[in-house]
């Protein structure tokens, strides 16, 4: 068992049950000394930055966050999650739970590769957020100072459209014999050539569908959808809209090799 303190996404528990993560409890803690920044960069540019911790030792300064119980089998999925080694590093720091007695947590802090201070978040990621430190009963002003934080510009995608070509279709039982192939919603892609930036997405994404994933992760997900939302064309719209912008932002970062048939 070990204690994990969330900051960002992660104070909200149906983000982290998302990631295939159950705290047995958690509770709100408090980190003195630090600030909460959106610094890391996002794998994909129409996220912008995510959650970050900054040290400045001063004690004006703090960052509220959840204080999650968790089984030792949980820290994979964390690992996993996190990018852990790519985009954050996993360290161990004192936490303040609400009964002021001192827990020592894990937690995780960007790397110096994926720093870009002028990042923002996207206005999905920011309502995880808030819904998180709403539920978690922080402090309004805490609440207030996360609502006015400034978010990414979002883009605007035209409707993805596959190449022409006669290209391969893939399905479930053949598509994990393809290790650097990556699905989302029908369309499968090359990550090969993609950039250095997404090194540790070729291992995360190589040989899956994405689509489940990516969906878990809207603001507005309840953690029920299915592959048969997927397969029968159930989505909403604004989960169509969430998948075509990661379509478009998929086919400008890897290659696009044929279809899916689910």
């Amino acid at each position: 068992m070990f204690y994990y303190f969330g900051f960002g996404s992660n104070i909200s528990m149906a983000s982290l049950k998302a990631k295939g993560v159950s705290p047995i409890q958690s509770q709100p803690a408090t980190l003195h000394g630090w600030r909460l920044r959106f610094n890391v960069q996002h794998f994909f540019r129409n996220e912008g930055g995510v959650g970050n911790i900054q040290y400045t030792g001063s004690n004006e300064d703090k960052v509220l966050g959840m204080l999650h119980e968790c089984l030792d089998d949980n820290l994979i999925d964390l690992d996993a999650a996190e990018a852990h080694g790519y985009g954050y590093n996993r360290i161990t720091l004192d936490v303040e739970t609400n009964e002021k007695s001192n827990v020592s947590a894990l937690t995780y802090i960007g790397t110096p590769e994926f720093i870009d201070d002028s990042c923002l978040p996207s206005r999905r990621y920011l309502n995880i957020i808030i819904s998180g430190a709403k539920q978690a009963g922080f402090k309004e002003e805490y609440i207030h100072k996360l609502m006015a934080q400034p978010v990414l510009t979002p883009s605007r995608y035209p409707k993805f459209i596959p190449p022409s070509g006669d290209y391969s279709v893939f399905n479930n039982h053949n598509i994990s014999s393809y290790p650097l192939y990556t699905v989302l919603h029908g369309h499968v892609f090359d990550m090969s050539s993609a950039r250095s930036h997404h090194d540790y997405l070729k291992i995360f994404f190589g040989g899956k569908d994405m689509t489940l994933f990516h969906l878990k992760r809207l603001d507005s997900s309840d953690n029920k959808e299915t592959l048969d939302d997927i397969k029968y064309n159930k989505l909403n719209i604004k989960q169509q809209e969430y998948l075509n912008g990661f379509l478009c932002e998929y086919a400008m970062e890897y290659d696009y090799v044929g279809q899916f048939n689910y």
